[in-house]
């Protein structure tokens, strides 16, 4: 079970430093790459987009911090 909850925490992580990479400032970094921080582009208009963004990622965030209580919690033997 600790296995489990262990693989899951990497792929937690993975996702959420991701996001946090697309969050940087505007026309910066994978944002821009992206058209998140621009009016236009290929995903469309930056606030949908932003707001959408900011959403996964504080989602995944609290998935981090649960998936972080359930491990320190579970016992190791």
């Amino acid at each position: 079970m600790e296995l489990l909850f262990s693989l899951v925490q990497v792929v937690i992580c993975v996702v959420l430093i991701f996001l946090v990479l697309m969050h940087s400032g505007k026309d910066a970094g994978l944002s821009g790459a992206f058209g998140v921080g621009t009016g236009s582009g290929p995903l469309g208009g930056g606030s949908l987009v932003e707001r959408n963004l900011n959403r996964w990622t504080i989602g995944f965030a609290v998935a981090f911090a649960i998936n972080t209580i359930i491990l320190i919690k579970t016992p190791f033997w």
